[in-house]
C-alpha cells in the first residue's frame, strides 16, 4: 500500500485536532462562569475514564478490528462533546455543571481509548507495509501536533476560548475523524496458535502480565508518577494567562487576548522535538530518554511561575520550547518502548495499559493535585496578589518533577541496547 504513510498522516492530524479544540482552553470558559475551583474535575476525569476505559477497550480491539474499533469510539465522543456544546451554547450564563460535566465526561470516555487506539492502528499498518517503526511513526505523529495547532489556533481567532463552542468545534471534527477511520484497511490482531489459553489470555488482560517483568513495572510505575504532570498545564496555564488581566501593567497584552496562541509554541516545539525521537532513543535509551522528560517537566513549571505577558514574555517562550522535550521524550518514547517489549497479540491492549497508568491514574491524581495546589495558593485573592499565589503554585509543580527525576535517576536501572529497537515486537 503505497499511501500508507498518508492515510496515517491523515489519522494523526484528525485525531488531535479533535483534542487541540478545547483541551487548552476550556479552563478560561470555566472559569468565567463560576466553575474555576472545578476546572482539575474536567481534567481530571480524563484520567478516571482512562483508567480502565483504554485498556478495556484495547482488549475489544485485540479481539475485533483496530481500526473499526477506532471509529466506533470517536462517532461516541463527537456525539457527546457536540452535544455537550449544544448546551453550553444554549444555557448561556446559566449552565450548569451536572449537565454540561456529564455529556464531557461521556465523550472524553471514549475519546481518550482512542489515543492508544491509533497507536495501535499505525504501528500495525507500518508493519505490515514493511516500515520501522522507530523511524517512520515520528515524521507521521508530527502531524498530530500540527492538528493539534491549528484547531487551537481557530479556536482563539474564532474568539471560541471563553465559550462552549469549542466543544462545538470539537465533535464536529471528531465526527470526520470517525468516518475517516472505518475507511482504513482492517487492523485484526494475529493470533498464535499456542494451544490451551491462560485465563488472562482468554479475557484479553495478557498485557497486565508486563509487571511480572521488573524492568517494564518499574517502567509503568513511573509513567503513572511523570503522568501526573500532562494535564496540569492544560489544564491551568490558560487560566492562569488570563488572569493577568487584573493586574493593569498586563491588560490587553497579546498573552493575556491571545493565550491559546502563545501555548500553541509548545506544540510547535513538539513537532520539532518528535524528530528527535529516533536518534535519542537508539542513542541514549529509554532510561535517558525519559530523565531528560522529567528534567523538562520541571523547567517548564518553573519558567510559566518566573514569567509574565511583558517584559518577561521571554520566559513563558522558553516554557514552551521545553514543553516539545517533555511531552514528547514521554508520551511517544513510551509508546514506542512499550511496543518493542510486547507481542503483536497484545499490542493495543499493552498500549491501553500505558495509556491506563500516564492518562489514567497519573492525570487523574495530578489533575486533582493540582487543582488544590492552585486553589490553596490562588483562592478568594485578586490582582497581583493573586498572580503571587499563581506563581507558588507553579514552583510547587517544578520541584515534583525534579524531584521525580532524581529518584528515577537512582532507582531505574536499565542497560540500554541499541539492537532493542530494531527488533520487531
Amino acid at each position: 500500500m503505497k499511501n500508507t504513510k498518508l492515510r496515517l498522516i491523515i489519522l494523526n492530524f484528525l485525531q488531535f485536532a479533535v483534542w487541540g479544540a478545547y483541551l487548552t482552553c476550556q479552563g478560561r470558559y470555566l472559569a468565567g462562569f463560576g466553575m474555576a475551583g472545578r476546572i482539575g474535575w474536567f481534567y481530571s476525569i480524563q484520567g478516571i475514564v482512562s483508567i480502565f476505559m483504554p485498556a478495556l477497550i484495547g482488549i475489544l480491539a485485540d479481539k475485533w478490528d483496530a481500526r473499526k474499533m477506532l471509529g466506533l469510539c470517536h462517532a461516541i465522543a463527537a456525539a457527546a462533546m457536540l452535544g455537550a456544546g449544544w448546551y453550553g451554547v444554549s444555557a448561556g450564563e446559566n449552565v450548569q455543571f451536572g449537565p454540561l460535566f456529564t455529556l464531557y465526561t461521556l465523550s472524553v470516555a471514549f475519546y481518550m481509548p482512542t489515543l492508544a487506539l491509533t497507536n495501535s492502528v499505525a504501528y500495525t499498518l507500518l508493519e505490515r507495509d514493511g516500515y520501522d517503526t522507530v523511524k517512520d511513526f515520528p515524521p507521521i505523529r508530527i502531524w498530530g501536533t500540527i492538528g493539534f495547532i491549528l484547531s487551537m489556533w481557530a479556536v482563539d481567532l474564532l474568539g471560541f476560548q471563553p465559550t462552549a463552542k469549542q466543544y462545538l468545534v470539537s465533535g464536529g471534527i471528531g465526527v470526520v475523524m470517525a468516518v475517516y477511520a472505518f475507511l482504513l484497511p482492517a487492523c485484526k490482531a494475529e493470533k498464535a496458535d499456542t494451544g490451551k489459553q491462560s485465563f488472562a489470555e482468554a479475557l484479553g488482560l495478557k498485557a497486565f502480565t508486563l509487571f511480572k517483568d521488573y524492568k517494564m513495572a518499574l517502567f509503568f510505575i513511573f509513567s503513572f508518577l511523570l503522568g501526573a504532570a500532562l494535564q496540569v498545564s492544560n489544564g491551568f496555564a490558560n487560566t492562569y494567562l488570563g488572569d493577568f488581566a487584573g493586574v493593569d501593567a498586563y491588560k490587553g497584552m497579546f498573552g493575556v487576548e491571545h493565550s491559546n496562541i502563545l501555548i500553541s509554541l509548545s506544540q510547535i516545539s513538539e513537532t520539532f522535538c518528535i524528530l528527535l525521537i529516533p536518534f535519542f532513543l537508539r542513542k541514549f535509551g529509554i532510561k535517558k530518554v525519559m530523565l531528560l522528560a522529567m528534567v523538562a517537566w520541571g523547567f517548564r513549571f518553573a519558567f510559566l511561575g518566573l514569567g509574565n505577558p511583558g517584559g518577561g514574555v521571554w520566559l513563558f517562550l522558553l516554557s514552551m520550547i521545553v514543553y516539545g522535550v517533555a511531552f514528547d521524550f514521554f508520551n511517544i518514547s513510551g509508546s514506542l518502548f512499550v511496543d518493542k517489549n510486547t507481542t503483536t497479540d497484545i499490542r493495543s491492549s499493552a498500549q491501553g495499559l500505558f495509556m491506563l497508568m500516564t492518562n489514567g491514574i497519573g492525570a487523574s491524581v495530578g489533575s486533582l493535585a493540582a487543582q488544590a495546589v492552585v486553589t490553596r495558593f490562588t483562592g478568594g485573592l485578586e490582582g497581583v496578589a493573586k498572580m503571587d499565589g499563581w506563581r507558588n503554585a507553579w514552583y510547587v509543580f517544578a520541584a515534583y518533577a525534579f524531584v521525580l527525576a532524581v529518584v528515577f535517576a537512582v532507582t531505574f536501572k536499565y542497560k540500554h541496547n541499541p539492537e532493542d529497537l530494531e527488533k520487531a515486537a
